[in-house]
């Protein structure tokens, strides 16, 4: 069997397959792996300390207080100060609920876990935004809103100081 022309644009050349198949396999050498001994991986665990979702729910609570803090002195309204804590009770009673939930002692450790305590979680959200107007007699929503979305972001910002403390250790 003959095999077809090759239909390439003028000017283009055929190309090499050579370099691939010339390859060296025994001169890419991997680094040697060796199990780590108890103290090598205690130490490597002191040395790579991670931040727990507690002390990320008390930074988040904690923001939030000094938000309300500010919305309160800014604007000097009681209903813009509790509806900015209730925006703090918002974000973090929830995620304490999903927090126990997935970390707590009898939880399992599965993704189907974390789904149903994710629902939970935005479930219990969602029901507590609705609740405001019955709970807060008047609700300012843009301390709330605001309050809200702030608690929300400090994670982030947590997060990457985070990751750049770690990074001035190594």
């Amino acid at each position: 069997m003959q095999q077809p022309p090759s239909k390439l644009p003028s000017g283009a050349r055929e190309p090499k397959h050579s370099d691939f198949d010339d390859s060296d396999w025994s001169k890419d050498a991997d680094v040697p792996i060796r199990q780590l001994t108890r103290d090598e991986a205690q130490a490597l665990l002191a040395k790579q300390s991670s931040l727990s979702v507690w002390q990320v729910l008390a930074v988040q609570a904690g923001f939030g207080l000094f938000v309300a803090l500010v919305w309160g002195v800014l604007t000097l309204r009681s209903a813009a100060f509790l509806s900015s804590l209730y925006a703090v009770a918002v974000v973090v009673l929830p995620g304490l609920l999903m927090a126990r939930g997935v970390f707590g002692r009898n939880a399992g450790r599965g993704v189907g876990g974390l789904l149903v305590w994710e629902v939970l979680k935005l479930g219990l959200t969602c029901a507590l935004l609705v609740l405001a107007p019955q709970l807060l007699h008047p609700v300012d929503w843009v301390a709330l809103l605001v309050t809200l979305v702030l608690c929300l972001k400090v994670i982030g910002v947590v997060l990457l100081l985070w990751q750049g403390r770690k990074k001035n250790f190594v």
